[in-house]
């Protein structure tokens, strides 16, 4: 059963690959489910490591609905990626209603060429989970990634052994809550691979700072934030006149 490890750091990568994972999903940022990681440790991890290592392809926290602009830095990304020699790419998009954006979806794949293709959890909100798999497998996807529209696997296991007995050439890959006893038993279901970031919080101060840098604002999955153009107007406006 291969056992791929979501690591949010070079060291994470490192400590993966001497533990003896199969492959490594690089990502930063796990607490808003992960976004792309920057060119520097991209660079530093294909360096160091020497197992297979998938790249998340994800512009931004919050939904999986992006713009023209937003889906050019994605494809942009996956073109590093595979001029870095990376061996797979993890992305998806999904449309406002929640239905799966085919058309761009295609487009990602086909921009990652020979490499693998993993739908990441956006697959979680499809709301048409067999006619999603049904066209990933057509345009060649190998893996979904998924913890079965539940909060975590062993919630939706149900949904996760009908995909994977639905399914014909692309792996359903659990993910989410996975330790040694949900392991096993996907093991004993006959799922080909499994997920998880096996992360542990370790204490980095020896107190809290006096002002926090975290804004519970911006941690919503039905609202994006972007600059806007007339408050920074309005703002100029007094700064420079």
């Amino acid at each position: 059963m291969l056992v791929e490890i979501c690591a949010n750091s070079l060291e994470s990568a490192l400590n993966a690959e001497k533990a003896g994972a199969d492959r490594i999903e690089l990502c930063v940022e796990l607490g808003v489910g992960g976004i792309t990681p920057s060119y520097g440790l991209l660079n530093k991890v294909k360096e160091h490591i020497t197992i297979p290592v998938h790249v998340l392809i994800r512009p931004r926290s919050g939904d999986f609905t992006y713009s023209n602009i937003e889906f050019e830095v994605m494809l942009k990304d996956i073109e590093y990626c595979r001029d870095l020699g990376f061996e797979g790419i993890v992305s998806g998009v999904l449309n406002r209603d929640f239905t799966m954006d085919k058309e761009r979806t295609k487009l990602l794949k086909e921009a990652s060429g020979e490499l693998n293709f993993t739908f990441h959890r956006a697959f979680d909100w499809v709301v048409d989970p067999m006619e999603s798999l049904d066209y990933l497998e057509e345009i060649g996807a190998d893996y979904i990634l998924s913890s079965g529209q539940k909060r975590n696997v062993s919630e939706g296991f149900s949904l996760l052994k009908e995909l994977h007995h639905h399914s014909k050439t692309c792996n359903i890959m659990p993910g989410g809550g996975v330790n040694k006893e949900v392991l096993l038993k996907l093991k004993n279901e006959g799922f080909k691979a499994a997920h998880l970031s096996g992360t542990v919080l370790t204490k980095s101060l020896d107190k809290a700072p006096l002002v926090s840098m975290n804004s519970e604002k911006f941690l919503r999955e039905d609202y994006t934030a972007v600059s806007d153009i007339n408050i920074i107007d309005s703002i100029m406006k007094i700064a420079k006149y």
